[in-house]
C-alpha cells in the first residue's frame, strides 16, 4: 500500500471543493451577510400609519408613481430612459411596522429593472390555391421592451437620502403643540 504526503492530500481536497463548488462560490446568495447594519431600516418616532404617509409624501415629492399605499406599506415606482432603446424603472417598498413602544420601525427596499427595446420583423403568410401558403415579409418591425436586469439597489447613500426626506415629512406631519406641551 502506498502513502501519499499530507500536501498532495490538501491539494486534492482544494482541487475537489473547488471542482465541486466552482459556480456556487460566485454566487450572489453567499455573500449576503444579514448583518446589523441599517441600511434597509430605521426607527422613526412616529407612528407606523404617519411614518407610511410620511414615506408616499417623499416619493411624491421625487416623482414617483404611488401604486399603492395604506397605513403599513407603500409601492412606488418611477420611469427612466437613460439613453435611446434603453429603459430604467426604480420601485421603491416601504413596510412601517409598530416597534413594542408603539413607534415605527421603516423598512425600504429598492429594485432596479432594465428594460431594452427589442425588434423583431413581421412577416405574413398569404394562402395561394395550387401554391399553398407563401410567406412575405412586411417592412414592419414589432418593437418591445424585454427585462433585461434586475437588482436590489445597495447603495447605502440612496437610502440614507430617503430616510432622511422621510424624517422631514413626519416632522410636518406631527400634531402642533402648544406651550404647555398639550395637543
Amino acid at each position: 500500500m502506498r502513502s501519499h504526503s499530507p500536501h498532495a492530500l490538501a491539494a486534492l481536497a482544494l482541487l475537489t471543493l473547488a471542482g465541486c463548488g466552482g459556480k456556487a462560490a460566485d454566487s450572489t446568495l453567499l455573500r449576503e451577510s444579514f448583518d446589523s447594519g441599517d441600511t434597509y431600516s430605521r426607527n422613526i418616532d412616529s407612528s407606523p400609519a404617519q411614518a407610511c404617509e410620511a414615506a408616499r409624501r417623499a416619493l411624491l415629492g421625487q416623482g414617483y408613481a404611488i401604486a399603492r399605499a395604506d397605513a403599513g406599506n407603500v409601492e412606488a415606482n418611477k420611469n427612466f430612459q437613460p439613453k435611446d432603446e434603453v429603459h430604467e424603472q426604480l420601485v421603491l417598498r416601504v413596510s412601517c411596522a409598530a416597534r413594542a413602544d408603539g413607534m415605527a420601525q421603516v423598512f425600504v427596499s429598492a429594485v432596479q429593472d432594465r428594460y431594452a427595446l427589442k425588434k423583431s420583423p413581421t412577416s405574413a403568410s398569404v394562402g395561394v390555391g395550387a401554391l399553398g401558403s407563401v410567406s412575405l415579409p412586411f417592412g414592419s418591425n414589432d418593437d418591445s421592451l424585454v427585462r433585461v436586469a434586475s437588482s436590489t439597489v445597495q447603495d447605502a447613500q440612496f437610502y440614507r437620502n430617503f430616510f432622511q426626506r422621510l424624517q422631514q415629512y413626519v416632522g410636518e406631519l406631527a400634531p402642533a403643540t402648544g406651550v404647555d406641551g398639550t395637543r
